[in-house]
């Protein structure tokens, strides 16, 4: 039996909707807007206070929406823990429309609702060229966090078989490629690398043909890297909030935003949509019916490419992550705040400041937790380590430095990585 469908076998955009005029999209995109604000303002306590004065049915353009609050990423933490589980944002209550909740890094809680492809990554991986007969393994986390759902429902969405293999054990990874052959991917390109050495250390021929990379930077010597072993491999931008963001596809010039979102790159730290090509945060609003995020600030910078893709889809493109506009920061797949590294000094007093530094030797991300302490002890290292993977959910190294000498300029996370 043949896995997968060729490109050339099947047609070649998810729908008509990816080659719509910008105009037409457009068009379609503001006449859907006011019901969403209505029903976000009817069923999600937080919205009925934010959007009080506002008529849903005036918001029919970019310059109406660029006049609604901004909520940011960064505030939810506050707001959940105000008014628990979703800080108001979230339309319906526990029951049949949610299926599942997750919680990320915060923790912040996202709910996945009813729908097929809650997410809508079917779209992003029918651009790396997923079909029905492809066996995915997928490697994202099937544990507290979403991704491994998402990656999950978009697939089957698509009439592929998933393997749901989850995070780390590396050895049972590469005895299930072995024994099933996958011929498709979903991860972080980190781990897809880590499972191309494995195999040919264990001498296991590598079935995988195609990925879908997520959660992480894929620097280009990375990309050679894993061309090279015979995977083509492609780039997605999704949030457990927002579900799909923008995706690449095989002109490889930046990412093709999804057709169920309208983005805005904003002022970071304010509400005012920026000049085309200038980097600025990515502000989203959904039309997720469950959560119905209007105006939500990721956090990520970005920034708008000009023209349409040679792919022939039609839809703004993004250059991809282009950092942080404040200092969170995403080490494997997962977010660490800086409230979380302050969480983590605040729970051993012999440390008088601490700012977390995030290196990738070797394409690899590391975190080392650099600590002002009078005095340390390996007992102590320890103690705050455990303490660091307590609260982010990630291992760190501890680094004590004496005090007074950590830089006084305002950093509590420090990323070094580089990328060629």
């Amino acid at each position: 039996m043949t896995q997968g469908t060729t490109r050339a076998a099947r047609r070649r955009y998810y729908d008509e909707r990816e080659t719509w005029p910008q105009e037409r999209r457009e068009a379609d995109l503001f006449a859907r807007l006011p019901a969403q604000i209505a029903h976000a303002k009817a069923h999600a306590p937080a919205y009925a206070r934010l959007l009080a004065d506002i008529d849903p049915s005036e918001i029919t353009s970019r310059a109406a929406l660029a006049r609604l609050p901004v909520v940011r990423k960064s505030e939810l933490l506050e707001l959940q823990q105000r008014e628990r589980p979703f800080g108001g944002f979230a339309a319906v209550g526990w029951g049949r429309e949610v299926l599942r909740v997750f919680a990320s890094p915060g923790p912040i809680y996202e709910p996945e609702g009813n729908r097929p492809d809650h997410y809508r990554v079917a779209r992003a991986l029918f651009a790396a060229g997923f079909g029905e007969g492809d066996l995915v393994q997928n490697t994202f986390s099937y544990h507290m966090t979403p991704a491994g759902s998402m990656m999950e429902t978009g697939a089957h969405a698509l009439g592929c078989t998933v393997f749901p293999a989850g995070v780390g054990q590396t050895e049972l990874q590469v005895q299930a490629i072995a024994d099933l052959k996958p011929n498709a991917y979903t991860g972080t390109p980190s781990f897809l690398r880590i499972l191309i050495h494995k195999c040919r250390e264990a001498g296991v021929a590598l079935s995988l043909r195609k990925a879908f990379v997520s959660g992480e930077a894929f620097p280009p010597a990375l990309q050679r890297e894993v061309a090279e072993a015979g995977i083509d491999a492609y780039q997605g931008y999704a949030t457990a909030d927002l579900g799909l963001v923008a995706y690449e596809t095989e002109a490889r010039e930046g990412l093709v935003l999804d057709e169920d979102v309208i983005v805005e790159i904003v002022r970071p730290g304010g509400s005012e949509p920026v000049p085309e090509g200038e980097v600025g945060e990515v502000v989203v609003t959904t039309f997720n019916p469950v959560y119905p995020l209007i105006r939500f600030g990721t956090g990520d910078l970005s920034a708008v490419l000009p023209g349409i893709s040679p792919c022939g889809r039609t839809n703004t493109r993004i250059r991809g992550w282009l950092g942080r506009a404040d200092q969170t920061t995403k080490v494997k797949g997962m977010f660490v705040h800086p409230s979380q590294v302050l969480a983590v000094a605040s729970r051993h007093p012999e440390v008088r400041r601490a700012r977390l530094v995030v290196e990738n030797p070797n394409l690899s991300d590391v975190m080392i937790l650099e600590c002002e302490v009078a005095q340390g002890d390996n007992d102590l290292r320890q103690a705050i380590e455990t303490s660091l993977r307590e609260i982010t959910k990630l291992r760190g190294e501890v680094r004590f430095v004496p005090p007074g000498s950590l830089p006084n300029d305002g950093k509590v996370i420090d990323d070094r990585r580089k990328y060629d």
